[in-house]
């Protein structure tokens, strides 16, 4: 009796494992973060919003407007036409840029060159 239960209890454990498995694969098929960082849709995003991509500023930001009023992107790998953006960029930023769909990436509260204060 022992036994079956314990076979019961291991099947259990293996059945949500892969739901959990499964409820990431979407945000990952979609070419989203799965960790919940946020993505940025490059087709519709404001210059503020793909600043908030890392190794993404002002100007950067600017010539990504500037190409896709021409021509829409319509792979992630076309941002290696944008001035500036470079393959390994393209790769860092890769898992926070989609094509179609909401951009949902925050801004973040750190600051630059912040430091924790020392407790006493």
């Amino acid at each position: 009796m022992k036994s079956a239960w314990n076979l019961a209890v291991v099947g259990v454990a293996m059945v949500a494992a892969c739901a959990l498995l499964l409820a990431a694969a979407p945000a990952q098929a979609a070419g989203g973060a799965a960790d919940g960082a946020g993505v940025v849709n490059v087709n519709s995003a404001s210059v503020q919003q793909l600043q908030l991509l890392p190794g993404i500023g002002a100007k950067k930001a600017q010539a990504i407007l500037e190409h896709r009023a021409k021509s829409p992107f319509g792979s992630v790998e076309e941002l290696l036409k944008v001035k500036g953006i470079g393959q390994k960029l393209l790769e860092r930023i890769r898992p926070q840029v989609v094509l179609q769909g909401d951009t949902t990436i925050k801004p973040t509260l750190k600051k630059k060159g912040a430091r924790a204060k020392k407790s006493d």
